[in-house]
This record gives C-alpha cells, sequence and structure tokens, in this order.
C-alpha cells in the first residue's frame, strides 16, 4: 500500500465535518432490531454512529468524490450480497424478490445509522445456511451412484439464482457429491470422505452460529468502502489489529495475508521477506484446504473454519515447520493439491532486502557479465532514520551497494532489475531508486481527492549506474513497481521486459475511528486518497505498465490484476510534465528485432518451451467451469492430466539429455534429483529470468564493445542522495 502523506487527523477531520464523536449512551447496548426475526444477530447502537462516520468519511475524503445515493445504493446492496453469498447457493430467486426491497434504502442507512435492514437480510442469510448444511449432512446418510452422467457448475458467479427449493437441493446434492468425488479421488473410500464431510459440514454450522454483530457490520462496511474502490476497507476492532501485527512485521508465521470466503481461506496477499515469500511456493489465490503441524503431523481440514482461527494454526514459534495443503489458484474443486512446507519466522528487513547474483552468458567467444538485482519491496527501515542512524536501511541504499559491488567484483556487461512478486511499498524510494538510473527530472505525479497536482522528483542528480538495464516484471509487480517501471520506460532508460503489470495506481490512507483510544475499538477506514501517473500524464491505474518485451507467465491477466476487480478506478490521463529522455547508443537494436530473436531462441530452448506448453495446460483448466460427477470418468480425467504432465516434462528431460521420470511423485529420478529440486525447476521464474538475460546479451552485443566497463563510479552527488531522502 502507498502512503505519501499523514493519515488525516482528527482537527481536519472535524474541519471537513466527518468527525461523529460518541454521545452518551452508546455503550454497545443492541439497537432498535424491528424487522429482526426472533433471535438474530442484531447491530449494536455504537455501530449506528460508526456507520455515520464512515459514509461522511467516504463521501468527502473519498477519491472518486462520490456521494452515496440512490444508485450507489443499488452498488452497495448488489456488493453486501455477493459477500453473503457470491456463488448464489443460498438464497433463490423469491429471497432475492423479497429483500430487493431494501436495496434503496442503504444509502438512507449510513446516512442515518438505521443499518437493520442488512441485518434483516443476513438473518435470512444465516436461516439459508443452516438448512443447507442440514441438506448436506443428510445427503452423506446415502452413497451416491458415482456412474450416473451429470455434472457439478462449482462456478456460478455470473448464474442465475436458484428458483426454487427443488433447484438449490439439486444443486446441494450435486456440491455434496464433488466434495466426495475429491476426496475419494485422493485415495478415500466412501465411509472415509463421509467422516471427513461431516466434521466440515458440523464444522460450518457451528460457525454460522458463532457469528457477531461485529462480523455482520464489517462486512457491510466492506460493502460500502469498496464499491467507492477494491483498495478502501473497513477494518473492525479485531481486524484492526490484525493489521496493525502485520504491519509491524513483529509475529512469528508464514508471511502471508490471507481472507475467507464461500467456507474456504485463500491468500491474497505474500508479504516481501516473509518465508512464504522465501520459499516461493505459495501464490496469489492459492487455496488452503488442510494445515499440517512440523513435518509429518496429521492435516487438520480447515474448510468452512473461521479466518482468524486458521492463522492462528498457521503462526507458531519461529523456526518450526508447517505444511500447507494446498488447491492452487484457478484450479477446479478435485485438481490434485500440492503439499507446501514452510518455516515460520518473522518478516525481518534483512529477508526483505535487496539481493545481486552474477549471470554468465556465453555467445561466441565472448563471455557476458549479466548482474541481476532482485527487489522484493520498496523498504526502509523508518524507525533507525528517525533515531539519526546515518546506516538506515532502504532500498535505495541497499541497490547502490549491490551496484557498487558488482563494480568492484569485475564490473557487468548488463543489469537486469527483477521486481517480479514485488508489490510496492515506500513512495520515496520509488522516486529515489528511479534516480540511480537517471540523472535528474521528475519521475511521478501525485493527484490528490481535491484536483491538486504533486510532481515528485528524482530527489538527486547523478546516477550510479550507465549501463545496458532490463527491468523484470510480472502481473504481481505492483504501485511503486510500476512508478520505477514507468519512469524507466518513459526516459527510455531501459526496456521493460515480462507480463503487464498489476494496474495499482492509487494512494491509501488509513483513518482511525476512535480518537480517544490507542486501540481501535472502533476499528479503521483505509481510503483511497490520491491516484499516481507518469511522467507523459498517462495513470497506471487499471492498465498496469506494457513490457516492451512480453514473456509468457502462469499468472492469469484474467485473474489476477486491477482489471480483475471490481469497482476499480479507471484509467485516466492528466498533463504531462517537462523531462528529457535518455540518449541511447545508435547501435541499439529496436525493439521489435529484439522481440524477433527471443522467439526465435525461446522456440528452440527446452525449459522454455515446457513452460508455454505449461502454461497452455493450465490456461485450459482455468475455463472449466463445471465437472463431471462420474467417478470412473473423473479418474480417467486426472490420469490424462498426470500423464500428460510427466510427458511434458520427460520431453524438456529429452532435450536436456536426462533420462526421463517413471512417475510425477517419485522421490528421487535415476540422477538422484530431489523432490525440492524439482518443485523448483516446475516454477518457472528461472526460465524467465533466464530469457530476460538472453535478452540483455543481445543488447550488450549490439550496443556495448567488449571489455567496456558499464558499471561506473558513482558521482560525490550520486554517493550523498541517500543523505539527502527521508520520508514524505
Amino acid at each position: 500500500m502507498q502512503k505519501y502523506r499523514q493519515p488525516l487527523s482528527w482537527v481536519a477531520l472535524a474541519a471537513l465535518g466527518l468527525l461523529v464523536l460518541v454521545g452518551s449512551g452508546s455503550n454497545g447496548a443492541p439497537a432498535a432490531t424491528s424487522i429482526l426475526p426472533p433471535g438474530a444477530v442484531a447491530p449494536l447502537e455504537r455501530q449506528r454512529l460508526i456507520a455515520r462516520r464512515v459514509g461522511a468519511i467516504l463521501e468527502e475524503a473519498h477519491y472518486r468524490r462520490a456521494q452515496i445515493d440512490d444508485r450507489l445504493s443499488e452498488q452497495v446492496y448488489n456488493r453486501y450480497l455477493d459477500a453473503l453469498d457470491g456463488q448464489r447457493s443460498y438464497f433463490t430467486a423469491a429471497d432475492i424478490t423479497e429483500l430487493s426491497s431494501y436495496r434503496l434504502r442503504f444509502d438512507d442507512m449510513i446516512h442515518t445509522g438505521e443499518i437493520e435492514p442488512a441485518f434483516a437480510i443476513f438473518a435470512r442469510f444465516q436461516q439459508r445456511n443452516r438448512e443447507r448444511i442440514h441438506f448436506a449432512l443428510e445427503q452423506l446418510k446415502t452413497e451416491p451412484d458415482w456412474t450416473v452422467q451429470e455434472r457439478f457448475d462449482f462456478d456460478r458467479a455470473k448464474l442465475p439464482w436458484p428458483t426454487s427449493t427443488q433447484e438449490l437441493d439439486d444443486l446441494w446434492r450435486k456440491r455434496v457429491k464433488s466434495d466426495a468425488l475429491s476426496l475419494m479421488l485422493a485415495g478415500k473410500s466412501w465411509k472415509d470422505s463421509t467422516e471427513v464431510l461431516q466434521k466440515r459440514y458440523e464444522r460450518v454450522l457451528k460457525r454460522v452460529d458463532q457469528v457477531t454483530p461485529e462480523d455482520v457490520f464489517e462486512n457491510l462496511m466492506n460493502a460500502y468502502a469498496r464499491t467507492f474502490d477494491p483498495h478502501s476497507s473497513y477494518f473492525g476492532s479485531r481486524n484492526s489489529e490484525e493489521y496493525r501485527i502485520q504491519m509491524s512485521l513483529s509475529y512469528e508465521g508464514i508471511g502471508a495475508t490471507l481472507q475467507s470466503a464461500d467456507d474456504q481461506v485463500s491468500i491474497v496477499n505474500v508479504i516481501p521477506g516473509g518465508p512464504a515469500a522465501v520459499a516461493g511456493t505459495v501464490g496469489i489465490n492459492d487455496k488452503i484446504m488442510a494445515i499440517g503441524q512440523g513435518k509429518d503431523g496429521p492435516f487438520q481440514d480447515v474448510i468452512g473454519w473461521r479466518i482468524d482461527d486458521v492463522v492462528q494454526l498457521i503462526r507458531g514459534k519461529g523456526g518450526t515447520q508447517v505444511r500447507l495443503q494446498i488447491l492452487p489458484a484457478g484450479a477446479a474443486p478435485g485438481t490434485p493439491e500440492k503439499v507446501v512446507e514452510l518455516t515460520r519466522g518473522k518478516v525481518t528487513l534483512e529477508n526483505q532486502a535487496a539481493k545481486k547474483e552474477r549471470r554468465v552468458v556465453q555467445r561466441g567467444e565472448r563471455m557476458l557479465n549479466i548482474g541481476v538485482v532482485s527487489v522484493p519491496g520498496f523498504y526502509q527501515d523508518v524507525q533507525a532514520q528517525s533515531q539519526g542512524d546515518a546506516n538506515f536501511r532502504s532500498t535505495t541504499r541497499d541497490v547502490k551497494r549491490l551496484l557498487d559491488e558488482l563494480a568492484k567484483e569485475g564490473g557487468i556487461d548488463g543489469l537486469v532489475l527483477d521486481l517480479r512478486g514485488d508489490g510496492g511499498g515506500f513512495l520515496p524510494e520509488a522516486t529515489a531508486l528511479t534516480g540511480l538510473f537517471i540523472d535528474k527530472g521528475p519521475v511521478v505525479q501525485l493527484k490528490d481527492t481535491v484536483g491538486r497536482i504533486e510532481v515528485l522528483d528524482d530527489p538527486a542528480a547523478g546516477i550510479a549506474y550507465d549501463g545496458p538495464l532490463i527491468v523484470l516484471v510480472d502481473r504481481f509487480s505492483a504501485s511503486a513497481s510500476e512508478i520505477f517501471a514507468g519512469a524507466i520506460q518513459d526516459y527510455h532508460r531501459g526496456l521493460v521486459v515480462g507480463q503487464r503489470t498489476f494496474g495499482k495506481g492509487t494512494v491509501q490512507n488509513l483513518i482511525p475511528l476512535d480518537r480517544w483510544s490507542q486501540r481501535p475499538v472502533d476499528g479503521q477506514l483505509t481510503v483511497t486518497i490520491g491516484k499516481f501517473y507518469r511522467v507523459t500524464g498517462e495513470s497506471t491505474q487499471h492498465r498496469g505498465v506494457e513490457p516492451d518485451i512480453p514473456l509468457p507467465s502462469v499468472i492469469s491477466l484474467d485473474d489476477v490484476g486491477e482489471s480483475s476487480l471490481e469497482a476499480a478506478l479507471p484509467w485516466d490521463r492528466i498533463p504531462g510534465v517537462p523531462y528529457q529522455a535518455w540518449r541511447q547508443p545508435q547501435a541499439t537494436p529496436s525493439v521489435a528485432q529484439l522481440s524477433k530473436d527471443e522467439t526465435t531462441r525461446g522456440q528452440k530452448d527446452a525449459d522454455f518451451r515446457w513452460l508455454v506448453a505449461d502454461i497452455s495446460a493450465i490456461e485450459t483448466l482455468r475455463k472449466q467451469k463445471s465437472l463431471s460427477l462420474n467417478l470412473p470418468e473423473r479418474k480417467a480425467e486426472r490420469e490424462k492430466l498426470d500423464a500428460d504432465r510427466l510427458a511434458r516434462e520427460n520431453a524438456r528431460r529429452a532435450a536436456q539429455g536426462k533420462p526421463a521420470l517413471k512417475s510425477l511423485v517419485d522421490n528421487e529420478d535415476e540422477e538422484g534429483e530431489s523432490k525440492q529440486a524439482a518443485a523448483k525447476a516446475e516454477k518457472g521464474p528461472d526460465i524467465l529470468l533466464d530469457q530476460a538475460s538472453q535478452i540483455m546479451a543481445d543488447i550488450v552485443l549490439a550496443t556495448v564493445p567488449p571489455k567496456a566497463a558499464t558499471v561506473t563510479a558513482a558521482s560525490t552527488a550520486s554517493q550523498d542522495k541517500s543523505k539527502a531522502r527521508s520520508p514524505q
């Protein structure tokens, strides 16, 4: 998350008319609940006041400057329904018809604090949830006919609401059958499968009855916030504390952010420097199906668990192991799950730090030294800097040090700056890092809520590296990464290679909702207050940064990125600002020629061909929206998928002169390669780094004479750059 200013003060909020103080009588007692059925979860009086405060802040402080009127009310209503029943598996069309009488009341609710209609909608959902789970438990009493030819639509997000209870019954009969079939494909008997599912469904039923007013209220407030844009969020008191813990990096865990939807917990963010990021074996949108403690502890099914309970299972003492059973992002139910072992630890600045390596590319008799600097995040040790530590750590300082080390080690012919998976961080580091590669000039423009535009420049003159440069990106390169990549591209300072970036071109501000307490007992609100723009005037929002030379990726552009998020702010542009583009050597090859050479080379590279074939197979699976419920048919499909994967792997090995594998699950192949080594080979990122290094070699051969030193001795100005930087 990018922040370029401090949170709005309470004085400023009061000046905007946003501050609504809690008066007498707001002691947490339930509010009036006349439209709620007996025993339903009811809103608290305090939540009425918080709702009014949230509504006022969104209307006055959010970048959109939108009023919560009837038009927006309907959008919030639809988003609230999606949050409750996004797969349209609980409500019937008749329920929706009845509840639609509330769709134009969500604007009045947030302004007056009369939020009972939202709780009434939840009460209906809670009732339907209980009914469905009881129905599912009944289905476990009789083993289904596995030879029937029928299919289960597992992705119902865009399908109509079921028209009757009978249609819902048939849907849930198939859902239970699909759940059991997935377990049986993993080797369980019907009896074993029913035992697992009975515990799972009973856990869901228990969770339904444990819902608190805070749970419902947080869900409701997020329906409002995320109707404004996907990066505005409300955190209740419990999740505010969780947010604080994660931002402090003081907990022992795996370094990942989780969210729960449709009874499943998925990974929504991998924190740079954390165990999950270092291991590289889990990705965004992966679903956690089960958790095992230690290297051989039994797996505990976590489908249907509360997210905070899942978090507690994953956390533990640093240095201990936790195993996750993962359903990869985009995979259909029943797809083979992978087991990931992670060692718990703190997310430390050291683990987040930029790292370097030297790669040698041979072209004829010439050996080219390609430097690679990987930047997992844009970080700064703010505490050390504020305490006057002259050697405080930051992304820019670390990259500068690594460049100096590469120079002292004999220099490099070209540099690849690897920003894959870099989700951003401190905005001042984006401008400062850009300054290592350009002499001077503007880097990014910021436009705030009231339309004011601020231009942020390279903070100091001079450059640290003037040789050929490639910026390697993927779909997870976001925010500050996009500012840097966009500036390098606009200045013609280097080439952007890889995949279109995420497209997050917005700035958020964190606003506490409780004036008097150090703990956010009333929660806090993250509000989008600005947008980034490139020096050309084009926004990075929504579109991201298009690579000059695209490379294939297993990351889906349709499922990941700003353009895949509902209510994302649109792309637009503002006037550009004057800047002096980099003067490229006359012999620099054209992008078209470099792309052509890369395509030709990739067709001859066994690893690259394997990656392209694997991506094609994954894309085919992602397009699936339904599954056969015929057990013999599904077993045959699974066997074919495994056979195809084995064939792709053995084709790669044959091209490399390696013996074929007999099975994908062999502990070791004939050469003694371990599972861990094989998993590392299958990840793919090194293949893309190989290709980027080869592209750099093409550039070097065309532009740099042999034995040229392209890492320059830093000028006095560039040596002093870090001293001039401080958070803004």
